[in-house]
């Protein structure tokens, strides 16, 4: 009987390799999202550029590197950005004057005053976070391009100062024109689906933390991971739509809201864990947070609500109660309010209603980080003003323009090393690229068509680049830098000599900060970390103790205190001691107590968000039939 043929197998390496090119494609291929970006920017900058043209405004190329830099995929981000962009251009164009006005006559002490104010400003933004920071550091190097560059002429430092803030609002008016022509993507649209996202991780920890404790520090983190990145998309809402700020208002406390529900998650499973003998009261507490986790309603939420308040006034009255008892039900009465929150969060961020609550996210702030990125900047720029000054360059005012910029940017990024890499690879390509298309396809060009066929590659690939997290620091700084090296003026130069010059000048600016984010004041990761945690229990004193502090929306919740973890401790301990314990009151929100450490308050157990009562009815709720009942009467 003859055997039938056996197929030959199939190879698979040949099967791994067509992966590993599908997977390179997929990565490094722009998706059709990204042409659509890299097209509205191309668009901008040439309409920036005409313009600027147009107008006969001085660097006429400084209206399309304003475009390069307000370059941002979503419209309430660009937005966001041009308008701190304007406040840090306005503040930098007046200190300018000033400091003209005072040492336009001593370079030294104009190039040491800039220099203390070069450092105060990255010390402020490192204070600040998103494009508040971003601000504060432009209106350092702001007065580098207008001061600085007038240091030969200091007479014509008001015309350039008027120049520069022409540009800078010509350039805003046009990138906020193409975006709202060309549809550029809305950044509550993109949020939504991250909201619900870490809606949907904070139940599953919760569910998770419930049925086997705590989960340790990497499954927090993990889950920290995904809430932290929403911030700066939270604060970006706000001037895209009228009811932007609402929109805003809900994203920030639905973030709020992840962050108290996976605190409080972990403190009820502790607390219940301590517990040898839970009481029916406890039980049916942790019996309400298994239903919030799995699947919340926003009535049942109401009733959970209002159960817990009483089950939580009735442990406090009752002077027998362990004090792990009282945690758990004050955790989960915290539990059930933040749950309300975050699907109140995520519906005003979906609808635009106005929130329950208009939460402020805190901002950790490291002084000694603060302080060393500050000096770091002072000190290489002076170091490098001294060696310019000493070489005698005749562009020495350009290169530290370029060294001043370079370094304030690289103090607001979460990794200067990294961004200092891309500094000198994005400067290079850069510069080589300005020079081909300057000498090669331009020589002895003069039409504007022709000058925006030749950007439109550039300006693409630089795009493509800044998408990517891996390579955004050389995309950033090759469509910033490449309009300042080409140079587009009315009619077109060509000096070669002073182009080798410009671009020597602005490579040795990159190489200069890549040496001085490695030596001079360096931080790793883990002294960043330590500064964090050394800093970190103050921190937590100042806000946990000092309840009701910030401002509140008029149907903001607050936290009243309930008793004082002291008098619960000294309760636990006169029961043990065979002493009759002494009742436990609730404390008037409004009491004094003694200072505790830090100068605040002592710890306190709150019995959580209470509505206020403008109506003066003698009912508090949290729910919106309680809500509605107040206004009502």
């Amino acid at each position: 009987m003859a055997e039938a043929p056996v197929a030959p197998a199939a190879d698979p390496s040949a099967g791994s390799l067509l992966d590993r090119a599908v997977a390179f494609l997929d990565a490094w291929v722009p998706k059709p999202a990204a042409w659509a970006f890299a097209l509205r920017i191309w668009i901008a900058m040439m309409l920036a550029l005409a313009m600027a043209f147009w107008l006969q405004l001085d660097s006429a190329s400084s209206a399309a590197t304003c475009v390069a830099i307000l370059a941002q995929p979503k419209r309430g981000q660009a937005i966001s950005k041009a308008v701190y962009r304007l406040l840090g251009t306005l503040i930098g164009a007046a200190v300018s004057i000033v400091f003209m006005a005072l040492f336009g006559q001593d370079r030294v002490l104009l190039l040491l005053g800039f220099t203390v104010w070069l450092g105060l400003c990255v010390f402020v933004a490192q204070y600040l976070q998103d494009t508040r920071a971003y601000g504060a550091m432009l209106s350092g190097y702001t007065v580098a391009i207008v001061a600085l560059g007038q240091i030969d002429d200091p007479q014509g430092t008001f015309d350039a100062a008027v120049s520069r803030v022409a540009v800078i609002v010509l350039g805003i008016v046009v990138i906020t024109f193409i975006n709202d022509a060309l549809a550029s993507p809305s950044t509550w649209r993109a949020l939504l689906p991250q909201l619900r996202k870490g809606w949907d991780d904070t139940r599953s920890y919760a569910r998770e933390t419930l049925e086997s404790g705590d989960l340790g520090a990497t499954r927090t983190a993990a889950l920290i991971r995904t809430i932290a990145p929403m911030r700066a998309d939270a604060s970006a809402i706000a001037g895209e739509l009228d009811d932007g700020r609402f929109r805003a208002a809900g994203a920030r406390s639905c973030i709020a809201a992840l962050y108290a529900m996976a605190a409080a998650i972990r403190s009820v499973a502790a607390a219940a864990a301590c517990l040898r003998h839970p009481s029916p009261a406890v039980a049916e507490a942790m019996a309400i947070c298994r239903r919030v986790a799995d699947a919340p309603d926003p009535d049942a939420l109401d009733r959970d609500d209002e159960r817990l308040r009483d089950l939580v006034d009735s442990a406090i009255r009752d002077g027998h109660r362990p004090l792990d008892e009282v945690v758990v039900l004050q955790r989960a009465l915290d539990f059930v309010c933040a749950a309300t929150f975050a699907q109140d969060g995520i519906r005003a961020v979906a609808d635009g209603h106005e929130p329950l609550r208009d939460a402020r996210l805190p901002t950790h702030r490291d002084f000694p980080v603060a302080l060393r990125g500050a000096l770091r900047v002072a000190l290489s720029f002076a170091v490098t003003a001294a060696a310019f000054v000493a070489l005698g360059l005749p562009q020495a005012s350009f290169a530290l323009v370029q060294v001043a910029a370079t370094a304030a940017l690289s103090s607001v990024t979460p990794d200067p090393k990294k961004f200092a890499n891309g500094v000198v690879i994005g400067m290079t390509l850069a510069a080589t690229l300005a020079g081909i298309a300057r000498f090669a396809l331009l020589n002895g060009v003069q039409g504007f068509p022709m000058l925006a066929i030749v950007m439109a590659p550039v300006i693409f690939l630089g795009c493509f680049l800044s998408l990517n997290p891996k390579t955004f620091g050389i995309g950033f700084i090759l469509i910033v830098f490449f309009p300042v090296l080409l140079g587009p003026s009315n009619p077109q130069t060509y000096d070669a000599l002073t182009f080798l010059l410009d671009a020597f000048l602005v490579v040795a600016a990159a190489v200069i900060l890549s040496i001085v984010v490695r030596l001079v004041l360096a931080i790793t990761p883990a002294q960043q970390r330590g500064f964090a945690l050394d800093l970190a229990p103050a921190a937590v004193c100042r806000r946990a103790y000092r309840p009701g502090r910030g401002r509140h929306h008029p149907h903001q919740p607050e936290c009243r205190p309930a008793v004082s973890v002291r008098r619960l401790q000294l309760g636990e301990r006169r029961r043990a001691a065979g002493e009759p314990a002494s009742r436990l009151r609730p404390r008037p929100s409004g009491g004094r107590r003694r200072p505790g450490p830090c100068g605040a308050a002592p710890p306190l157990v709150h019995r959580g968000p209470a509505w206020r009562d403008p109506a003066g009815t003698g009912r508090v709720g949290f729910g919106r039939r309680s809500r509605a009942r107040d206004r009502g009467a």
